[in-house]
């Protein structure tokens, strides 16, 4: 069992009921002045975001499942029975 809701991004401490989705691919847009190339983004409530590495963007997936019920996703990436 997880011993806190709360989980860091960049320098960020974020409740962890606040993530609505974490994408799966890393961000690229073409745009020549984009900060966020290559980085992953974590959807947050209230139409916000932060932006995750690699090793943030799969603990985040690791904590969120662990919160939700410590279930591994199966092969099809639900925890749904």
């Amino acid at each position: 069992m997880m011993g806190s809701p709360l989980i860091k991004i960049d320098d960020k401490h974020l409740p962890l009921h606040r993530i609505v989705w974490v994408s799966d691919v890393p961000h690229f847009c073409g745009e020549d002045d984009c900060m966020h190339e290559g980085e992953y983004e974590v959807r947050l409530d209230i139409d916000d975001s932060v932006w995750a590495n690699r090793s943030e963007r799969d603990y985040v997936i690791e904590s969120m499942n662990q919160w939700y019920g410590g279930d591994s996703p199966d092969e099809t990436g639900s925890n749904w029975a």
